[in-house]
């Protein structure tokens, strides 16, 4: 797969892409506190508001679809009364897997910003794009790399203490 450019990424980010990704940063350094892998997201509405906002949550609630992509969606879902987030934005700290990039689609999210590379599992580049397949029948803005070497250095010193 192609990856996403960065230098012409940088150019889209938005002022609230910078303060949310700064939020899903917060969630990610407290969901590590309780023994998660450090991811953090935020969704915010078509005016940039937060909407919701989440750390992961896999172990803690011994759900494999706990992940924080997925909660922050159910949560602005639910507080909208809706299961279409048009116009919303993601953000959150990594690429995210082909569930949670699958989750943005039916949930028609409009923009996708996030902070580090998955190279394991992303799916917004780095093994798969699946939020701008043409094939499929909605595709989303990308961001990238905002704020990447913060994510980055929060799952590399996890990691580093598991180890």
């Amino acid at each position: 797969m192609r990856r996403i450019d960065a230098r012409l990424t940088l150019m889209q980010v938005k002022p609230a892409d910078d303060q949310a990704m700064l939020r899903a940063l917060a969630c990610a350094k407290e969901s590590a506190l309780h023994g998660e892998i450090p991811v953090g997201s935020v969704l915010l509405s078509k005016s940039g508001e937060i909407l919701a906002e989440s750390g992961n949550q896999n172990e803690s609630s011994f759900d494999p679809t706990g992940h924080a992509e997925i909660s922050v969606i159910r949560a602005a879902a639910a507080n909208l009364k809706s299961a279409r987030l048009d116009g919303c934005t993601l953000v959150v700290t990594l690429e995210p897997c082909p569930m949670c990039a699958g989750a943005a689609m039916q949930a028609r999210i409009a923009r996708l910003v996030f902070g580090a590379d998955n190279k394991d599992y992303g799916a917004v580049g780095s093994k798969f794009d699946v939020v701008r397949d043409s094939r499929l029948p909605h595709q989303m803005e990308v961001v990238a790399n905002v704020r990447a070497d913060e994510a980055k250095k929060l799952l590399d010193e996890f990691f580093a203490n598991k180890r």
